[in-house]
């Protein structure tokens, strides 16, 4: 991976350790970005997991273009209370519907903190790793233009919102990530010991996102098959 030029631009990056922002990453190092990453800790069922991913995940695609991840607190058990996604109770499985995974506010809350601290440390733009394919309200582009509007106004400074995969399916991603490695993201919403479950909604995509690029599937899972 190239190093940036010197006067290139810094962007922050919402970073989740799975396929779509790892991909995302290696494409913003690639086209001289240097890229200062977040992950936003809600304290949820799979985020242990998750955050150990993405930790070995930056080590591996580490360059000088490429800043110490910032890690931000955004704690929902009080707002979600009873949910699958805190509990564990009966998270969605392979054969569930993509809107099953549904998390009331979920972009909101992820970009809220990150977009602040991008506005108070002179970055200007906030990269998200939205695919064509997310069916949610939260991801459309009447919500990200009215949401980064509102963030204006609070904080008196410009952060723009971009998604450089907003017109792209999970093949093209995939596609132009083959040579990233991929084995390192994180995927799963109902982790056992630390390993990809197998069984749930998020693993079933994985499988089919490797599938779709006739790449094998490198990951470990715990069990089952989806």
């Amino acid at each position: 991976m190239s190093a940036a030029p010197p006067n290139a631009s810094p962007i922050g990056l919402l970073f989740s350790g799975g396929l779509d922002s790892g991909v995302l990453l290696g494409h913003l190092l690639a086209g001289g970005r240097r890229v200062r990453p977040f992950y936003v800790r809600g304290h949820l069922l799979w985020e242990e997991a998750e955050l150990r991913a993405t930790e070995a995940l930056l080590k591996a695609m580490q360059s000088p273009s490429l800043q110490p991840l910032v890690v931000l607190e955004m704690p929902l058990l009080d707002l979600y209370g009873n949910h699958w996604s805190v509990n564990g109770h009966n998270p969605p499985a392979a054969d569930s519907p993509d809107d099953a995974v549904y998390l009331p506010g979920r972009n909101a809350l992820l970009a809220i903190k990150p977009m602040l601290w991008c506005a108070m440390h002179g970055l200007e733009e906030l990269a998200l790793a939205v695919l064509a394919s997310n069916p949610f309200t939260d991801a459309s582009d009447g919500f990200f233009g009215d949401f980064e509007a509102a963030l204006d106004r609070a904080s008196g400074n410009h952060v723009r919102l971009v998604r450089p995969f907003g017109r792209m399916e999970k093949k093209e991603v995939m596609q132009l990530g083959r040579d990233l490695p991929l084995e390192l993201t994180f995927s799963c919403i109902a982790p056992v010991d630390g390993l990809h479950c197998g069984r749930c909604n998020k693993c079933a995509e994985r499988r089919r996102a490797f599938r779709s690029v006739n790449l094998d599937d490198p990951t470990p899972y715990a069990t089952g098959h989806v």
